[in-house]
Parts: structure tokens; C-alpha cells; sequence
């Protein structure tokens, strides 16, 4: 089996890079998404319906070679693993997410994505997002927890292709969408699960809405204390032998 990581939004695969070359495990690979510092194929939506039967495929490949994934999801990656292991568990031997709050019914979408929810207000942020100096947009990402080696790779691959991919992949989750998802869970806890929750995150909801799903699938739960939403980078070693621990229990 492997270990597979889907990185979340404004990402790459690198917010993965330091909690990885911490695992004693080898079998591990970081998933891109399309259109997220690299090319989307030709009429890509980039709907959420797009990007998990996206991720269906490439999990297929991975379990048609080695078995079913070990699967971890940040952010937009974390909601893409919940959609995938309700629809697919045949492919995923265990999962974890840090978004099982954002698949509660009473969820709210933060304000960045009720921005670019919005028309003419998202296109409007990336527009003057992608003309702020560099350097003043490494600082806006050291503001919100990234550490500034990761902010200046994330902040490179920017583009007006993955402008218009988080646009187009807010705007179908516009609610009720997240809570409909939400309601077509049950799959995920036929399996091994565990619920990452970081305190200081605030975009994944206020209060337990996390713990709450995490409960009615039966997943156990990592609180990375005194962490925000980039848990994996402001404690990298906590991370990981987080996940080595979930995984020799099963």
C-alpha cells in the first residue's frame, strides 16, 4: 500500500514537503491538483465533481498497483478525500482529513470564499492578488501561518489558470453543497479514520462541527495544539508521527 497526500487551496504539493521527510515510511507519493501550479487538461470546469473523479483515477492507479491508500487530505484536499472514500472506499485502506468541519450542515464558508464565491468580487481579488508585488504577497501568506520558504514556492506558482480553478471550484460549493456531501458519509466510516483538528484553524468552522462528524463516522481525532490551518508546517514532527501512530494501529 501506499501513502497518498492531496494538498488543499492556494497550494501545491510542497506544504507536504516537511512533514513527509519526517516519516520512516518510503511508500509515499503528493498529489497535484489540476490547475494548481500545473496545466489542467484541455475543458477542465474545475467543478468539485471534476476534481474528485480526478482523484478517483489517480487513486485507482495507485490501488491497482499496490493496494488500497493509506489517504491524507488538507483543506480542499480534506474534502476531496471525504467525497472519495463515500463514493470509493474500495480504493483507501484509512483516511484523514482536517475538513470534516467544512461537511457539517451548519458550516459557513469563510469570508476569502464567500469573495470568490461572489461574481465579479473573485475575479476582481485575483486581479489585483496576481498584479501585488511578490514580496508583499510572501508577507500576506507569513500573516495567515505559512513560513516564508513555502510562502515564496506557493506564491511562484500563481497564475490566472489557478485563479480561475479556485473560482470555478468555490463557486460549485456554493451551500448547500458542502452539507449534501456531508449527508453521503456513511461509506467513510466503514474504515479506518482520523479527524486533524488545529485550534487556531479558522476556516474549517467555528466550535466542534469538525469533532461532531468525526464522531458520527467513528474517527478518532489529532488535535495539533496550538496550531492553525498549516498544521503540517508550523509542527511538521507532530504531524508526522501523528500519522505513523494512526497507522501502526491499524
Amino acid at each position: 500500500m501506499a501513502a497518498t497526500f492531496v494538498h488543499g487551496n492556494p497550494e501545491t504539493p510542497v506544504i507536504w514537503d516537511d512533514l513527509v521527510s519526517r516519516l520512516e515510511r518510503t511508500d509515499v507519493s503528493c498529489l497535484q491538483l489540476p490547475g494548481f501550479g500545473r496545466s489542467a487538461p484541455d475543458g477542465w470546469g474545475a467543478t468539485k465533481e471534476e476534481y474528485v473523479d480526478w482523484l478517483i483515477g489517480e487513486l485507482e492507479v495507485l490501488a491497482a498497483a499496490d493496494g488500497p491508500v493509506d489517504l491524507v487530505g488538507h483543506d480542499w484536499g480534506g474534502i476531496l478525500t471525504l467525497r472519495t472514500v463515500s463514493l470509493r472506499p474500495d480504493l483507501v485502506r484509512s483516511w484523514v482529513s482536517d475538513a470534516l468541519g467544512g461537511l457539517h450542515p451548519d458550516y459557513v464558508w469563510h469570508d476569502f470564499a464567500q469573495i470568490w464565491q461572489t461574481e465579479g468580487a473573485g475575479e476582481e481579488y485575483f486581479e489585483s492578488f496576481l498584479a501585488t508585488p511578490f514580496e508583499v504577497r510572501v508577507t500576506l501568506f507569513e500573516s495567515l501561518g505559512i513560513p516564508r520558504a513555502t510562502a515564496e514556492r506557493l506564491i511562484a506558482a500563481a497564475d490566472p489558470e489557478m485563479a480561475r480553478c479556485v473560482l470555478a471550484l468555490y463557486r460549485s460549493a456554493v451551500q448547500p453543497a458542502m452539507a449534501e456531501w456531508g449527508r453521503e458519509l456513511e461509506p467513510a466510516g466503514g474504515l479506518p479514520g482520523l479527524s486533524v483538528t488545529a485550534p487556531l484553524d479558522h476556516f474549517m468552522g467555528t466550535g466542534d462541527l469538525g469533532s461532531v462528524v468525526a464522531e458520527r463516522l467513528g474517527a478518532r481525532t489529532q488535535v495539533m495544539e496550538g496550531q492553525g490551518h498549516w498544521w503540517m508546517l508550523g509542527d511538521p514532527a507532530g504531524g508526522a508521527r501523528a500519522l505513523e501512530q494512526f497507522w501502526a494501529s491499524i
